[in-house]
């Protein structure tokens, strides 16, 4: 995969390490919102910016950590079964 289209797979809750250094001297930042325009924070002291999406993407040098996905169900079938049939109960 090239760095360029991992930057573009960017996602809310990715950690991105940039560059340069915030003056505050952090490198990573917590991406909050993706589209045209992205929303970053810095770890380090919690500055918030938000940059066209090409700017961030020619200033990204790696994503640290990638946003996990939603488990799709956090329940194991057995207990979602109890939980389905305990409420159709309780209504009748």
């Amino acid at each position: 995969m090239t760095e360029r289209s991992r930057v573009a797979d960017l996602k809310a809750g990715d950690v991105v390490r940039l560059k340069k250094a915030h003056p505050c001297g952090g490198f990573l930042w917590l991406v909050n919102r993706v589209g045209g325009d992205v929303g970053l924070r810095c770890e380090t002291c919690g500055h918030y910016v938000m940059a066209p999406r090409f700017r961030i993407e020619r200033r990204i040098r790696e994503i640290v950590r990638s946003a996990e996905p939603p488990h799709p169900d956090p329940l194991p079938p057995e207990e979602r079964e109890f939980l389905d049939h305990g409420a159709g109960e309780r209504a009748q």
